[in-house]
């Protein structure tokens, strides 16, 4: 007699998932993983903030300290303290009380609790656009929220590397009243290609034409420019032109607590009045999916942020992770250009934040991976964090060996 389960087919593996696991099986001591999100010192091992080390000894140190459960919206302290990063303090909407926060499981969890609010009390049939080249997780969630298939929008420019504004500015003005339109508030991921402030007004003036709901992800503030008043530009301007909209924050990255699952989500109201509705079925939904969220690393979160001089300590640390990618990005292209790989690699330099889009065809990409033991997932991205410099130019020399000896077919 079988199992009732014995007819589960298998699900594909994760891209980037999977490709960890790839690496972490191959014995070449040449290898090297570009494909992995998350930032590594320049000896290429998991770096801890001291601050958040700092904080996190404190808390040990706690008699008073219990393991109780948060409730369903999470930590007020560290919720107040999030919409005030990302929002700003002077935020017309903070201060009209047009903005509804809860903590989430990190950016992935705001994106599925945004989501699965908006099937539930906008439409379940609201359309989603992303971008053609958006991070692969935001196609799994959406759907698994109860809303359609997610539908595209042309973001990339292949050529330069570029956003392809007006192409964009097209597609989304196609767009139905009521869609919702996802975006990257900065450093895009995976191509590193952020529009300038100009080409985010023309983004707004589109979407407050076609009564668009921008739902942001915000996964690296302070991480991309070093910067968290720059990096939260973007937001702040939509949210000064009075839309309704959802933001989602991590602190994965700009915290460097993968593993704590430390986010928010903030639903944004063009009006108030709204608030304690919006909570409640905020709860709700939390409540039916995971009940409460997790609190280490949201009282790590809470501390840093409510704390003018571990604040300011932390923005010192976020100077050094951007600059430390920063300079990879800089060598990198100039190893490239040494070995006079074919093309042009501005782009390398002129993208931000974590990861960069090459422009590598799959192909070329499975020729590093087999060759060299070089691991990227296979639309060309590379994860700047994952360089060294006793591995950029042995990186720089199987880019051109690949860009050389497989003819694109992509």
């Amino acid at each position: 007699m079988s199992s009732i389960f014995s007819s589960v087919p298998t699900a594909p593996p994760d891209a980037i998932l999977g490709l960890t696991a790839q690496f972490r099986a191959d014995p070449d001591p040449r290898k090297v993983n570009l494909g992995v999100g998350a930032f590594r010192t320049s000896s290429n091992k998991p770096y801890v903030l001291p601050v958040v080390r700092r904080v996190e000894q404190q808390l040990a140190d706690d008699p008073s300290a219990t393991h109780e459960y948060l409730p369903q919206d999470g930590l007020q302290s560290f919720c107040d303290a999030s919409a005030r990063l990302i929002l700003g303090a002077d935020s017309p909407a903070l201060a009209d009380g047009r903005v509804t926060t809860v903590q989430a499981l990190s950016g992935t969890g705001a994106l599925r609790v945004g989501f699965a609010f908006v099937a539930n009390f906008i439409s379940s049939s609201t359309a989603v656009y992303v971008p053609k080249q958006t991070w692969s997780n935001h196609r799994n969630v959406i759907p698994a929220a109860g809303l359609p298939r997610a539908l595209e929008y042309r973001y990339l420019d292949p050529s330069t590397g570029a956003v392809d504004i007006a192409a964009l500015v097209e597609d989304l003005d196609k767009a139905p009243a009521g869609s919702i339109v996802l975006l990257h508030g900065c450093a895009h991921n995976p191509t590193g290609a952020d529009p300038t402030q100009a080409q985010w007004l023309q983004i707004l003036d589109v979407v407050k034409r076609r009564k668009l709901v921008p739902f942001f992800d915000n996964a690296y503030q302070g991480f991309a420019s070093g910067s968290l008043e720059t990096d939260a530009w973007s937001v702040r301007t939509f949210v000064a032109a009075g839309l309704d909209m959802l933001v989602a924050q991590s602190y994965a990255k700009n915290m460097g607590m993968y593993g704590e699952r430390v986010g928010a989500l903030s639903v944004v109201a063009s009006t108030a009045g709204a608030e304690d509705a919006v909570r409640s079925q905020l709860k709700a939904t939390i409540r039916a999916m995971y009940s409460s969220p997790p609190k280490h690393g949201a009282m790590v979160a809470a501390a840093i942020l409510g704390d003018e001089k571990l604040f300011a300590e932390w923005e010192g640390e976020l100077v050094k992770m951007s600059a430390r990618i920063m300079d990879m990005r800089v060598k990198l292209k100039a190893a490239l250009e040494k070995n006079a790989t074919p093309g042009n690699w501005d782009r390398i330099t002129s993208q931000i934040g974590m990861f960069s889009y090459t422009g590598l065809t799959s192909q070329q990409v499975t020729f590093m991976r087999e060759k060299y033991h070089v691991y990227m997932t296979a639309n060309g991205r590379i994860s700047m964090a994952g360089l060294t410099d006793d591995t950029v130019q042995y990186v720089a020399d199987a880019m051109k060996d690949a860009v050389e000896s497989v003819v694109k077919q992509d």
